[in-house]
């Protein structure tokens, strides 16, 4: 009788953390592909934080060629020009925290252009929207004084000027302007204080006539012991 050998599978085993394909080939292993995939997830963690910082340098870049381009029309008198290309700076680098140096700047030059226009009001703003980025900017504050002044705010005028003596206190024209309005002020506010005595005469008057009086008719006597004051009829 003749035995027939059956021919054993020669085919090697694969080696621990590899398969074999039906080809032959060796693919990586599950615990393999899951090391890869967490190095490739790491970088790419990695790589929004590194976009996100050279989006904010060429959006501070573009900020900064729009600001100076905004200089350059301001010096050739283009004022309304000028406050185009600073509203550009504004809003490219309004989210990016770390301009707002640039943005200050941007404001203050908004509120010369705005002072060259003769829009008074405006400059305020702009330097109030400056000092709030950069609270110790000296041309800031001046600006705003200059501006106040010019609409006869003469006692916020003298509040930025003062401020400017706390910064600096060798601040010669701050200190020129706080004596020089001074006088101003309180003649204001005297004229202030007569306007509104008169309205409340005109006031108290036209109440009073239906009764054949007048606030005329009526003194302030200051008692000297006591310093209190009352009213006295008098016909």
């Amino acid at each position: 009788m003749v035995l027939i050998e059956q021919v054993r599978n020669s085919k090697p085993i694969p080696a621990t953390g590899t398969t074999t394909a039906p080809d032959g080939y060796e693919t990586a292993s599950d615990t393999e592909l899951n090391d890869n995939t967490t190095s490739s997830s790491s970088n790419s963690d990695l790589n929004p934080q590194v976009n996100q910082e050279q989006l904010n340098e060429k959006a501070l870049a573009q900020a900064n060629d729009a600001k100076v381009e905004g200089n350059t029309l301001f010096k050739d008198g283009l004022y309304e020009e000028a406050l185009s290309k600073y509203e550009l700076a504004l809003q490219v680098a309004a989210d990016i925290p770390s301009s707002t140096k640039i943005r200050s700047i941007c404001h203050a030059n908004r509120a010369a252009c705005f002072s060259k226009l003769g829009k008074h009001e405006e400059t305020i703003k702009e330097c109030t929207k400056a000092l709030e980025l950069n609270p110790t900017y000296i041309k800031a504050l001046v600006r705003r004084a200059e501006a106040h002044e010019k609409l006869e705010h003469f006692d916020e005028a003298i509040t930025d000027m003062t401020k400017i003596l706390e910064l600096e206190p060798s601040h010669d024209q701050a200190r020129r302007t706080v004596t020089r309005l001074k006088p101003l002020a309180d003649e204001k506010r005297e004229k202030m204080k007569e306007e509104m005595i008169g309205k409340l005469k005109e006031m108290g008057n036209s109440i009073l006539g239906r009764f054949g009086m007048s606030v005329d008719n009526f003194k302030a006597v200051k008692d000297p012991n006591t310093g209190s004051y009352s009213v006295q009829f008098q016909k």
